[in-house]
């Protein structure tokens, strides 16, 4: 069954495909060793969190998008990037929160990394 969510297109992610933002390359530019993602234990946390109130964005619904939207629009990131990508997808289209919000908040990450020196 296809649903609105797998038809729209969030600008802000699309961003992230074309730039070819996946952990490795980052941990590379910013010379960190760590294989797993920062990000990678509050996406565990997210997802779990929305399992369990299963309101917000019901756990099929969830994976459903998240296995439309990485054989779709997110194809070209590798795992966790595209389930990263695909449930804030899932949450901007649904009005969870709003694209600007996003796209300010990974600009200020963005700024905090770019401001410090690699660590090695």
């Amino acid at each position: 069954m296809s649903t609105n969510q797998d038809m729209s297109t969030v600008p802000t992610l699309d961003r992230i495909v074309e730039r070819g933002q996946v952990w490795p390359r980052m941990a590379q530019k910013y010379g960190v060793a760590n294989p797993v993602p920062p990000w990678k234990s509050s996406l565990d946390g997210m997802c779990d969190a929305l399992d369990r109130e299963a309101t917000t964005l019901p756990p099929l619904s969830r994976r459903d998008d998240e296995d439309r939207l990485s054989r779709g629009a997110y194809r070209a990131l590798p795992f966790p990037e595209s389930q990263l990508v695909a449930l804030a997808h899932s949450l901007v289209t649904r009005g969870v929160i709003d694209e600007d919000a996003l796209a300010a908040r990974m600009d200020s990450v963005r700024a905090r990394l770019e401001a410090q020196p690699a660590c090695r």
